[in-house]
């Protein structure tokens, strides 16, 4: 809750200038890793007097917290919301945005014994610490209580008929609030603020569900006869009487939203509650300066590729996880309190071990003050390592991103980024955590040896001075829409202005349910016809989470995703929990189990995947003369089929064995560019370069969409082929890895030309001879990396960029959507140009990832 004040009780002695850190930091290496280094100013804040309406019990609580007074865009934000309009502030990190949404909602709860408020958060994390937070200021009659997954059930009946503040997140808010709400009706017909923290999370599927989630609650609580306020706050409370809206244009709950600096936030706001909502974006909180270094790993000593053949040299970076695990133990070492952001859960336990054994081996017993946080921890591990953290007994955390949001980490000295998140708003969220109250901080992002992190480091320009992304989300997806609809429905029956409330595609998904007999048509509405309520996962992680269980003694150790369950816990694949190695004895996808035992291999795992991919229809597409751009729906079928056996020390491969493991389909949205063969021989490719050079075009493609569109290389897939059965030419498809699509491949269709010529620079300027991980290898490349041709497939995206540069201007004069919805798939992908068929078994895909 940062204020116009300091914390008292949080300050710590000065610890070493950022600038004079990262110097030493650098020296440690015998070549300098640091590719640039940026200086984020420092800026001071702008505070106001509090508004009339905010009662003195409430001003006299936050002043005990040093909270003297609120920043200028806490008080405007605040304002609009308690005047009744909808709004979304999207400022910085550390900007104070949990003031700008508590002030009007405290204030009402203070004033009005009646009033409630539901608060949304994207982790248990995040909730329980704005729980913390409330909490401290020890206000009467709020009686505020998280509601989830963790809640115990005797709990349950309290905080319905007691709590006024109930904190919870849009998974449980779907599961088990609007499923529940008749139980819920007297704390739904007294909801006047709806706050939505860390909106712009909610992006992809994720964030399409989410709204039509915020879509189901809005019709609750208009069923439950929710009305405005009386008009005007009571005396009681030390406020002057002040007239006051009391709800949104449409008489229901105001919502309140907090994001992070994001393009377009009022835009985002509106899509994710379908109302009209004002952004607050100018940020009046003062910031200390950031020393902001891109840090390269340096290379290894080349070794043959093929010892016994004498193959040419191949030369790789030290890997990313390494690098971040040395940076924390040095930093750490220097009585320096640091976060390492890391990619994966996985790779946030293998930082944390590697950094507490060389921190044991330089002063035994100091390994213990770093750990690893990531999803899938208990819920005790998980407060524990939040109190460790924050007190001082712990001085490294190795982290997913489920400590990038707005858990108060005040006291953090410097952040490491293990590869880039996805992100430019991800990146400043996690940059954002360090910074004491004003000091300066040092941020370090570590680049991964892939395209994207390669093209970022020698690129600053690409991260620095420019804006952040628009969050992509599409409510409109049928595959979020209807099964969301269908949810309604088992909660009331719709009607026809619920369908307006649900938006563009409503009708069409109710007849669908209606044609398989999910729903019934009555005079009165459309009824759910079973009865047990819809299986909907928001997060579209492909199923409920498995459990991980100890063979000998039973022990739940942790979950996995659906959907990472075949990659992550395959029968023989190693898995790791606070830094002790198990290995898998069985996976029981029925019942949702793994069993493992504990063992210490010298070696990691790696699955490996096949996919096929077929054309459904197409939306829109580009025709420039021998090349052809498309956007459309694509099946996907892929398996997991075998996994590799690496060497941890080197990463020598030792074996590969087979899996069994169920396919897995999908019907998702893909972009997908064809070559004409003819434009290919003139531009110098040879027939037999073409399926490399394709496959090389793709891996680039994906690895730097995530540069234009809000996502990272795990959310989308690809494939390649030198002839597709279905576009009857090389072709080069790029697809959303969730059902009906995630809004990727539109972004990535509708900036084609910025993507691919960034795709073409990062081959170009690298400097390795055939490929290597920092261009176009990939390392979820299902075909192992080859064929790969680095050289051809520059060739490939220079056909691609000269004729869509031409066909793009104006973009409004080539992009045709298809004309006819119903038109048979082979009518409309007659290829470009001659696309004359290559001889030989070209019909398979030589390229997917």
């Amino acid at each position: 809750m940062t204020s116009a004040a300091t914390r008292a009780g949080r300050e710590r002695a000065p610890v070493t200038a950022p600038a004079d850190l990262l110097r030493r930091l650098r020296s440690r290496n015998a070549t300098d890793p640091v590719t640039h280094v940026e200086q984020v100013p420092a800026r001071a804040g702008t505070p106001v007097t509090w508004p009339d309406w905010v009662p003195e019990e409430l001003r006299e609580a936050l002043r005990r917290r040093g909270v003297e007074a609120p920043w200028r865009h806490q008080a405007e934000a605040a304002q609009l919301a308690y005047d009744g309009r909808h709004v979304v502030v999207a400022t910085g990190t550390a900007s104070g945005k949990s003031l700008a949404y508590l002030l009007p909602a405290l204030s009402t709860l203070l004033a009005d014994p009646r009033a409630t408020v539901l608060y949304l958060a994207p982790t248990k994390a995040l909730a329980a610490d704005q729980l913390r937070a409330v909490t401290s200021l020890e206000l009467e009659g709020i009686r505020p209580a998280c509601y989830d997954g963790d809640t115990p059930r005797a709990e349950r009946e309290w905080i319905r008929r007691h709590s006024r503040l109930v904190l919870t997140n849009p998974d449980m808010l779907h599961h088990g609030l609007l499923p529940g709400h008749a139980q819920w009706s007297g704390f739904l017909r007294r909801l006047t603020y709806v706050i939505v923290d860390e909106c712009h999370t909610y992006r992809g599927v994720f964030g399409s569900h989410v709204a039509h989630v915020l879509r189901r609650l809005r019709r609750r609580c208009a069923a439950s006869g929710r009305t405005p306020g009386s008009g005007r706050i009571p005396e009681a409370r030390g406020a002057a009487a002040l007239p006051r809206q009391g709800g949104g244009p449409d008489r229901g709950p105001v919502f309140l939203l907090a994001s992070a600096t994001s393009g377009d936030p009022a835009t985002t706001a509106e899509r994710l509650t379908g109302l009209p909502t004002t952004a607050v974006t100018e940020d009046a909180s003062p910031r200390g300066g950031v020393t902001f270094a891109l840090w390269e790993p340096p290379l290894l000593p080349a070794e043959p590729a093929d010892a016994t053949a004498g193959a040419d040299l191949t030369q790789v970076r030290r890997s990313a996880l390494r690098e971040t695990a040395d940076l924390l133990a040095d930093t750490v070492a220097e009585g320096v309190r640091t976060l390492a952001f890391v990619r994966s859960r996985r790779g946030a336990e293998v930082v944390a071990a590697h950094a507490r054994r060389s921190l044991d081996e330089a002063v035994p017993g100091l390994g213990r003050r770093v750990a690893a946080y990531r999803a899938g921890y208990l819920r005790e591990e998980r407060r524990e390592l939040e109190r460790a953290l924050l007190d001082g007994d712990l001085l490294g955390l190795a982290s997913t991103n489920a400590l990038e949001l707005g858990v108060d980490l005040v006291g953090l000295d410097a952040v490491v980024i293990c590869g880039w998140p996805g992100t430019r708003a991800s990146l400043w969220q996690q940059a954002g955590r360090a910074g004491r109250s004003g000091q300066e901080a040092l941020a370090v992002l570590v680049a991964r040896d892939d395209p994207l992190d390669t093209y970022l480091v020698h690129h600053p320009e690409a991260l620095f001075g420019r804006p952040v992304e628009a969050t992509v989300l599409d409510p409109a997806n049928p595959y979020v829409l209807a099964p969301q609809l269908a949810c309604a429905a088992a909660e009331a029956p719709l009607t026809p202005a619920d369908l307006e409330l649900f938006g563009t595609g409503a009708k069409e998904a109710v007849d669908s349910l209606v044609a398989t007999g999910a729903l019934r048509a009555r005079p009165t509405g459309w009824y759910w016809r079973h009865r047990e309520r819809p299986e909907v996962d928001l997060r579209g992680e492909g199923g409920a989470p498995v459990c991980v269980v100890e063979s000998a003694t039973g022990r739940l150790l942790g979950t996995v995703d659906g959907s990472s369950s075949h990659f992550l816990l395959h029968p023989g694949a190693v898995y790791l929990h606070q830094g002790v190695s198990y290995v898998v004895d069985e996976l029981d996808l029925a019942d949702g189990c793994a069993l493992v035992h504990p063992e210490e291999p010298d070696w990691s795992t790696h699955a490996r995947d096949v996919t096929s991919l077929s054309v459904a229809s197409v939306r829109s597409y580009v025709d420039a003369g021998p090349v052809g751009l498309f956007l459309g729906e694509v099946d996907v079928t892929s398996q997991v089929v075998s996994y590799q056996r690496r060497r941890i020390a080197s990463g020598e491969v030792i074996d590969t064995r087979p899996l069994d493991l169920p396919t897995r389909e999908l019907r998702t949205v893909a972009v997908w560019f064809t070559v004409s063969p003819q434009a290919l021989a003139a531009a110098g490719v040879d027939p037999p370069d073409v399926p490399g050079a394709l496959h090389a075009a793709e891996h680039a493609a994906i690895g730097l969409l995530p540069l234009i569109a809000t996502c990272d290389r795990w959310d989308i897939g690809g494939l390649s082929t030198a002839v597709h059965a279905d576009t009857e030419a090389p072709t080069v498809f790029v697809y959303d890895g969730h059902p009906g699509g995630a809004g990727f491949a539109e972004r990535a269709y509708g900036t084609a030309d910025a993507w691919l010529r960034a795709t073409r620079e990062a081959i170009a300027e690298c400097g390795c001879e055939s490929g290597c991980p920092s261009c176009v290898q990939s390392p979820k490349c299902g075909n192992g990396n080859n064929p790969l041709a680095k050289s051809e497939a520059v060739q490939v995206l220079d056909v691609v960029l000269a004729n869509l540069s031409d066909a793009l201007r104006p973009v409004g004069d080539a992009v045709r959507p298809a004309e006819d919805a119903l038109r048979p798939v082979e009518d409309t992908l007659r290829p470009v140009g001659d696309g004359l068929r290559p001889e030989g078994d070209g019909l398979r895909p030589v390229g997917q990832e």
